[in-house]
């Protein structure tokens, strides 16, 4: 009896509990690593930061570079810097914080934009690859395939989908109620370690989520490989060998992203939440949060030989303006 009362009791203040703010654990238990983490974390941004801000610099300002492919590159560089702004400035606070506390708006406000950004960048990825199936395909008709007004829509859509599907995610899990525990074993708020705090059952409401990761991820990878299958049909009945290279080379680095990306966000978001581990999953989201945002400046862009050639005429004239670049 005595025991069924306190049941009683707990369940009634449980009920009376509402989490207000949470507790980013993070890494917390790596004691006197984390002041190894903070540089090595900021490093990382202030090279992403340089990097995808450089791209961006150079494709607006250097007419040569004013074509689709570009462009879409530019966008693929604003959304990674977004969506790295959202996650690594609050790591680096906590990094040196004892408080690694988050209210429960500001926790909401994180996962819709990082959501959002990270959605994005995946139709992003699936339109890139419709750019190279094109220009690679079809060459004669490029101009009229990739237009600057179909290439402004795309990208609009692709925005548009993207904060669609992270308001539909974002409000499924902060509607929930939240009773305590407070601790989020993670170091940001992401759904599946913020949905396991929630008090009833969720199987529902993670099924729905489970369903929008994977019409997110698996709908834009499909068209990937669906433009790809085109390219490699029209690489193969290329006569010489030069030309298979040359026209591999422009979808090598676009692959190299798609494979690193898609490898990373599937392993964590194409599975029920309750399968989610911390420690796994905190490796994997910090390989695509932190080190796959270095992939598009780097490996997509700034050993691109024309990014290149602009980088140098600018640096040669002393700095970043569009005469510079003419």
């Amino acid at each position: 009896m005595g025991s069924e009362e306190v049941s009683l009791g707990d369940q009634v203040n449980q009920a009376n509990f509402s989490v207000t703010e949470f507790l980013l654990l993070g890494f917390s238990n790596l004691g006197e690593i984390q002041l190894n983490l903070f540089v090595v974390f900021l490093c990382l941004y202030l090279i992403i930061l340089s990097g995808n801000i450089t791209t961006v610099t150079v494709t607006r300002l250097d007419r040569s570079l004013h074509v689709p492919m570009y462009f879409f590159l530019g966008i693929l560089s604003i959304s990674e810097t977004c969506c790295t702004f959202v996650i690594l400035p609050k790591i680096l606070i906590n990094l040196l914080s004892l408080l690694r506390t988050i209210s429960f708006i500001n926790c909401a406000t994180q996962m819709f934009f990082f959501l959002g950004f990270a959605v994005t960048k995946c139709r992003l990825l699936g339109v890139v690859g419709y750019d190279r199936s094109a220009a690679v395909c079809h060459p004669l008709r490029y101009p009229v395939l990739m237009s600057w007004p179909v290439c402004g829509h795309l990208v609009a859509t692709c925005a548009l989908i993207g904060f669609l599907f992270s308001l539909i995610g974002s409000l499924l899990v902060f509607e929930l109620p939240f009773c305590g525990p407070n601790k989020i074993n993670y170091y940001f708020c992401d759904i599946s370690p913020v949905i396991q705090l929630a008090c009833p059952e969720t199987y529902i409401k993670e099924l729905v989520i489970f369903i929008g990761g994977v019409l997110a991820l698996m709908a834009p990878l499909t068209f990937i490989c669906i433009s790809y299958g085109f390219i490699v049909h029209t690489i193969l009945k290329i006569p010489s060998t030069e030309g298979k290279r040359k026209a591999f080379s422009t979808c090598a680095s676009h692959l190299t992203v798609v494979i690193v990306h898609y490898g990373c966000a599937s392993s964590v978001y194409l599975r029920p939440s309750a399968k989610f581990s911390s420690n796994k999953d905190r490796l994997v989201t910090v390989t695509y949060t932190a080190v796959t945002p270095l992939l598009n400046p780097m490996v997509y862009s700034l050993r691109n030989k024309d990014v290149q050639t602009s980088i140098r005429k600018a640096i040669a004239r002393g700095r970043f303006y569009p005469k510079a670049l003419r």
